[in-house]
């Protein structure tokens, strides 16, 4: 890093900063752009491998060769940053292209597509260089005083090229927040988080079934969000590898966990744990319900109860980390820890309700645990963006923890000696780990595919 040169991420939080006033040339950038995993298409494959297409299509309602600058994310457990490009769009019919203006009783003629770009994949440059037009002259003002722009005065039609290939990736002097006690804090709303995911599968508080069902006909998520089935364009990976269509690459993995639980893959589904550890009955006739998923919670005649487990049944810590939020969740015991996860993301209504669920309707139900899925969501945005992704990308960029963490590495076999609770996949056995407070951080490789052929058009 030269004297007063930022680096890329420094850079990318101007372009947030500033991001209502550059605009970005996206034909420039789809003509150079590389995929850094397989392309998907629209549509699904029959039993012969056949793609079968969407009956609908979308339009862009612009043919702009500019698009408004995106929104920069983090990857949470690799060194990569995307940028998350949105442009207005219609529903068309594939077959002749009639237009679809109302769904469900609702107008869909002002709908949103979201556009995935890789600026840094994995820890390498993807985007060598952004063209762009900047309308703000305080934005030019702070891009040239840091060596971004070679442009002496500032003109607001001027295209300017700025290059990301030539800037260090993370600066030099960067701090990084200590991550003691984030994986229980993630892990306890990442179960229930899952348990309010699986009653809401089926259910909105915005519409009724009839209206959810049309809109999932017509490619609309519940949140009005155009959701095509999508599918590998390549059925056959390893003949995509033989004729060069598709190539592969070592992508390293960055994880946190505990001294029990080595990362929160390790978590199971909802619907899992429920039928794991519990059985859902009908309260007259105590029938056992096969599959019980939560789904059926909405039913009055059904209920929960502990299941008998066999002497071969092998409790692990995941286990003792799931079943005190399920029984307090199913108001099998009172341990308070569900109330205490609500309250610490400000989902208080919810905390109220379930204590109160027998007198509440199941419009009430579903409301607050709508209204508490989106503030588990943002409190866990809000650690990772904060304190994780971060460090995940440091790591990731350099091979290396922040002087403020540095510990020896050991290996999985290493590490399984001294905490023998972990259980490691066949990719982690190959990892490295270092533990840090009460925390370990794994490093482990894993092999990913790309299409090789560069995207020149954006997919409609």
């Amino acid at each position: 890093m030269t004297n007063n040169q930022i680096s890329l991420v420094e850079l990318l939080q101007i372009f947030a900063q500033y991001r209502n006033n550059i605009i970005v040339n996206i034909k420039h950038l789809q003509e150079h752009y590389q995929r850094t995993a397989i392309k998907r298409v629209k549509g699904v494959r029959d039993e012969n491998g056949e793609l079968l297409q969407p009956w609908l299509r979308t339009e862009y309602m612009d043919n702009a060769e500019y698009v408004g600058m995106g929104e920069f994310h983090f990857n949470r457990n690799t060194a990569t940053i995307n940028m998350l490009i949105k442009r207005k769009a219609k529903l068309a019919k594939l077959e002749d292209k009639t237009p679809t203006l109302e769904v469900a009783g609702l107008l869909v003629n002002d709908l949103n597509t979201f556009n995935n770009y890789t600026i840094v994949s994995d820890g390498k440059i993807n985007v060598k260089s952004l063209q762009v037009k900047i309308s703000s002259k305080k934005a030019f003002d702070l891009l040239k005083e840091k060596g971004i722009l070679d442009a002496e005065e500032f003109d607001f039609h001027a295209e300017h090229t700025i290059q990301l290939d030539n800037l260090p990736l993370v600066p030099s002097d960067g701090h990084y927040s200590s991550i003691d006690g984030l994986f229980s804090q993630l892990a306890e709303i990442k179960v229930l988080s899952s348990i309010i995911s699986a009653h809401l599968k089926q259910e909105s508080d915005r519409f009724v079934v009839a209206q959810v069902d049309e809109l999932k006909n017509h490619y609309l998520s519940k949140n009005i969000y155009i959701n095509f089935p999508t599918t590998n364009e390549y059925p056959d990976i390893n003949e995509a590898l033989v004729n060069g269509s598709v190539e592969s690459r070592v992508s390293y993995k960055v994880d946190i966990g505990s001294k029990d639980i080595l990362n929160l893959g390790k978590l199971y589904s909802a619907n899992r744990f429920l039928g794991r550890m519990y059985r859902l009955y009908d309260k007259e006739t105590r029938e056992v319900i096969k599959k019980p998923s939560f789904e059926m919670a909405f039913q009055e005649n059904l209920a929960f109860r502990h299941k008998l487990l066999s002497s071969r049944t092998n409790i692990t810590k995941v286990d003792e980390l799931m079943k005190p939020i399920f029984d307090d969740f199913l108001g099998l015991e009172d341990n308070g820890i569900v109330t205490a996860i609500l309250s610490k993301v400000g989902a208080d209504t919810l905390a109220q309700i379930l204590q109160d669920k027998d007198t509440v309707t199941k419009e009430e139900m579903v409301a607050a645990l709508t209204a508490a899925k989106t503030k588990l969501e943002e409190y866990t945005d809000k650690i990772y963006r904060d304190k994780i992704s971060p460090l995940v990308f440091y790591i990731g960029v350099t091979g290396l923890l922040p002087n403020e963490m540095a510990v020896k590495s050991i290996t999985a076999e290493e590490l399984a000696t001294q905490y023998p609770n972990l259980q490691f996949s066949k990719y982690e056995q190959e990892g490295k780990f270092f533990v840090v407070g009460d925390s370990i951080i794994s490093v482990y490789p894993q092999t990913e595919y790309y299409s090789k052929k560069v995207a020149v058009t954006m997919e409609k």
